[in-house]
């Protein structure tokens, strides 16, 4: 597959913090925002978040699955609460530009 086939990929993650999640792909390099999507305080299902990255013009990238990553809110600190991190790479969807 050519560089021109291939589609440009990104990574989108997904992160809660004051008990709302957001989805957002990360546009590196670049002065654009980054697309972005709000959910409420329920952990947003897998459909939510392909919903949510469609709305945004992005797709999952064929074979990618989510990953999951415990940080801590204050690193160095046993006690902090835990801050639960997801990824997935994801490209354009065909026939959006990104």
């Amino acid at each position: 597959m050519s560089g021109q086939q291939r589609a440009r990929e990104f990574a989108a993650q997904m992160s809660v913090r004051a008990g709302r999640w957001r989805l957002y792909v990360v546009l590196l390099n670049t002065t654009e925002q980054w697309p972005e999507h709000r959910f409420g305080r329920s952990v947003p299902t897998f459909t939510d978040r392909t919903d949510a990255l469609s709305v945004l013009g992005f797709e999952p990238v064929p074979g990618a699955e989510w990953t999951w990553t415990e940080d801590s809110e204050l690193p160095d600190d046993p006690a902090s609460p835990v801050v639960l991190i997801a990824a997935i790479r994801v490209r354009a969807r065909s026939g959006v530009g990104a």
